[in-house]
């Protein structure tokens, strides 16, 4: 087992090498990494207090609204942005350093920044993609805590062929490691039916922080 998981707790996590040809292409996933009490609190608490703004995207040369709301966090200089937008960075709150940090002391990995979705219900979505950006280095460690109504997750081979998916519930702490976002892409589909909202934690590290904001 990699030495990423060497702190890990004993509450079901699941191990998951995706298929491939040797790339070490790796999940982890704690389907109950907060309690059911702890992510309702948290969730509640994100929900009021998050600076929410809908940013637009470039695609196929024109600029749409992504369908979900999102906040940027991190430390200074830990600027983000994707698809042609870049997005405001917001200091820590008390809530998410704290969970920050549990969550580095649980996968003994640093993380300096976090991006933040509200998918209001199950009209709200992300698209087929990979956490592949310049400013998150080579073979990023992606660890995402899902909160509020369960959501499916999947992800598919970019070269085609094999997919994966789980159901993503309030609580739960999924990590993507190894080569993952080189050889594959994820996504959350649209779901008929889903009334409640979900928030989506991602914390990330930024290798090279600027001091300054990128245009």
């Amino acid at each position: 087992m990699s030495d990423l998981f060497s702190g890990v707790g004993d509450n079901n996590p699941q191990h998951i090498l995706l298929p491939g040809k040797g790339e070490r292409c790796e999940l982890y996933y704690q389907p109950d990494f907060l309690t059911a009490a702890e992510a309702d609190q948290l969730f509640t608490q994100l929900h009021k207090s998050t600076p929410w703004q809908q940013s637009s995207i470039r695609i196929a040369g024109r600029t749409v609204p992504i369908p979900r709301l999102n906040a940027w966090y991190g430390d200074k200089g830990a600027h983000y942005g994707y698809s042609g937008t870049r997005l405001p960075l917001n200091d820590w709150s008390v809530e998410l350093m704290q969970l920050r940090q549990r969550v580095e002391g649980e996968l003994n990995k640093r993380f300096n920044s976090a991006l933040i979705n509200l998918y209001r219900n199950g009209s709200d979505s992300v698209a087929w993609h990979s956490d592949d950006e310049a400013e998150l280095g080579d073979d990023p460690v992606i660890a995402s805590l899902s909160l509020g109504a369960k959501r499916r997750f999947q992800m598919r081979r970019k070269s085609g062929g094999q997919r994966y998916e789980l159901t993503l519930e309030s609580g739960a702490l999924l990590v993507m490691t190894g080569a993952t976002q080189r050889f594959w892409q994820h996504q959350v589909p649209k779901e008929s039916g889903v009334e409640k909202a979900r928030i989506n934690i991602t914390f990330r590290k930024i290798e090279r922080l600027n001091s300054a904001q990128l245009v």
